[in-house]
């Protein structure tokens, strides 16, 4: 009878990443690179993490796209954009490694590696008006994936966010979501999401999934790919539960497996990038601004996305930063109901810039300008919100419905009848009648609206100065006119979607240094450990100075981390 061997219970490595977004696999894959033998381990049984349900988007200033399409801007310039938006929490030593690095990790990828990149350069910084500013060329996304490339690895990646794909399928920012706002008024646009969609479909038969891969999916199979070309071990289904500390040191973890508890020795260094902490009732409740119990809040990252990496540099003495302006990355979410009793979640990033609508507080005003970024919005929110309640209605007419779409609702030709069935649509034939339904106050609203179309007519926007600068412009309808971001509100019937607090995950993470290395009480480096992604503190102070300030800097402290484990001093 051939004997039964137990599975070994201690596995070696030169570097051990936990968690599988964007943070850590840059940092495992930059290591793999430079020769260490890594093992990156995810609790979920799919590799992604948030990334995987993002937009993709990375802030990444002076990046080589850019300047191959002659944008070259001086270090100087971004570098005093930051200054002025994060004030007293500008920590120059972190941005000058960002800056320094993050161009350079662009390079790096697209040289050796299956990750490549599209071009954000029409992309404006949110503060048009703060001094240094960028008009363009700040901002990277990965490019386009077919999905067949990554072989037997698709399956074990995680799929699209449901709330944000149609029918499975993701849409990419850019072009290809213009023609799908656009189908209806331009031959261009139908042809191409119809050729889009026949595809997806056909992949759906075929595949059970979508292989046109984009936005944050398509960052994660590129970066997960390049891991498993260069030797990386994979393990999903593999929650970290405690870290190993001998003289001093972090040596490794033990890692909860199928087959039971495995000790991974890791000879150099481990890197916590498990995603922050945006479902962790108790840390939202203790840190979060009105959110007494922790469940007011509608977090946009996978549940998995709970605090593990924290806790886990707390248990070795790091220390999670509670100084920072904001401690989350605030996100204006919906409640949706699913046919199959699920709740999912909304991000409106869309549809808050186009002409026509306007977001209103119980009573009944506006109180922010509705085409600024996401994280502006929810802040004002939380700010101005009256009562205990923090939560606001998106107003707009029926037109707008069935040009733009509201929330989950998608606009002509989907049908909107089972958004208003399920409750995630409030209408009326008044705005007055409208309010009643919402909980708004009548008046307000009805006086709101009447001085909003007052100067709407003319495409103006005194209050706010809504379309008043490039990025708002971007979010508006450039087929509008005169402003691409304002018009009127006059046409019964009147819909409204309920929006509260939400992120895309959390700025208070484990204070590091300028290499990633997580830092103790003393502020002094424990040696073997590194944080990165939203594991780590915010560079940005709580602050949310552009789009993709979140995965900008997490692939790039990963790459820093990456080669700082591996101990290479000089750029390739």
């Amino acid at each position: 009878m051939t004997a039964i061997v137990p599975p070994p219970s201690r596995h070696d490595c030169d570097v051990l990443v936990i968690g599988s977004g964007a943070a850590g696999l840059s940092a495992a894959v930059t290591a793999a690179w430079h020769g260490q033998k890594v093992i990156v381990v995810e609790k979920d049984p799919v590799f992604g993490g948030a990334t995987a349900w993002s937009g993709g988007w990375m802030w990444v200033p002076r990046n080589p796209l850019a300047q191959r399409a002659g944008i070259c801007e001086e270090r100087s310039q971004v570098r005093t954009y930051l200054e002025h938006e994060l004030g007293e929490r500008f920590d120059a030593t972190m941005i000058d490694a960002f800056l320094d690095a993050a161009p350079r990790m662009v390079s790096f990828f697209e040289r050796h590696t299956a990750l490549q990149f599209a071009d954000g350069n029409a992309i404006a910084d949110i503060h048009g008006n703060t001094p240094g500013a960028g008009t363009g060329g700040r901002s990277v996304i990965a490019a386009p994936y077919d999905g067949r490339q990554v072989g037997n690895l698709l399956k074990r990646l995680r799929k699209t966010m449901r709330e944000t794909s149609f029918v499975g399928m993701p849409i990419m920012a850019g072009s290809d979501l213009g023609a799908f706002l656009t189908l209806t008024r331009s031959w261009r646009s139908l042809l191409h999401v119809g050729k889009r969609f026949s595809r997806h479909l056909l992949d759906l038969a075929l595949h059970g999934r979508a292989l046109q891969l984009v936005n944050g999916v398509a960052l994660v199979a590129r970066l997960a790919k390049s891991a498993q070309d260069l030797g990386v071990l994979l393990w999903e289904s593999a929650p970290a539960r405690s870290l190993i500390k001998e003289d001093g040191r972090v040596t490794g973890a033990v890692i909860d497996t199928a087959r039971g508890p495995l000790t991974i020795h890791a000879r150099k260094a481990v890197v916590l990038a498990a995603g922050g902490f945006a479902n962790d009732i108790e840390r939202r409740k203790a840190l979060f601004p009105r959110t007494p119990t922790g469940h007011e809040h509608l977090a946009l990252p996978p549940l998995g996305a709970n605090g593990d990496g924290l806790r886990l540099g707390e248990s070795v003495g790091g220390q999670v930063a509670d100084d920072l302006y904001s401690p989350v990355a605030w996100a204006p979410v919906s409640r949706v109901a699913h046919k199959d009793g699920t709740i999912g979640h909304f991000p409106h990033i869309i549809e808050r810039g186009k002409p026509g609508i306007i977001g209103v507080l119980a009573d009944g005003k506006r109180f922010v300008n509705e085409a600024d970024g996401y994280y502006d919005y929810v802040s004002a929110m939380v700010t101005k919100a009256p009562g205990e309640r923090v939560e606001s209605w998106l107003i707009c007419s029926h037109a707008f419905q069935r040009r733009y779409g509201l929330g989950m609702s998608r606009p002509f030709p989907l049908p909107v009848r089972p958004f208003i069935n399920s409750g995630y649509l409030k209408t009326a034939d008044t705005l007055e009648a409208l309010a009643v339904t919402c909980g708004i106050d009548p008046q307000g609203l009805s006086d709101t609206v009447a001085e909003y179309n007052r100067h709407a007519r003319n495409g103006d926007d005194p209050l706010f100065g809504r379309g008043s600068t490039l990025y708002n412009r971007k979010q508006g309808d450039a087929l509008h006119g005169p402003n691409p971001c304002v018009a009127p509100i006059e046409q019964g019937p009147f819909y409204a979607v309920k929006v509260e607090p939400g992120c895309f995950g959390t700025f208070a993470g484990l204070r590091t240094n300028e290499h990633a290395q997580v830092l103790d009480t003393q502020r002094q480096p424990i040696a073997g450990l590194y944080a990165v992604g939203t594991d780590m503190a915010s560079i940005m102070g709580g602050y949310y100075p552009a789009g993709g300030i979140n995965l900008g800097p997490a692939a790039t402290f990963g790459y820093i981390a990456g080669r700082h484990i591996a101990e290479v001093k000089d750029y390739e």
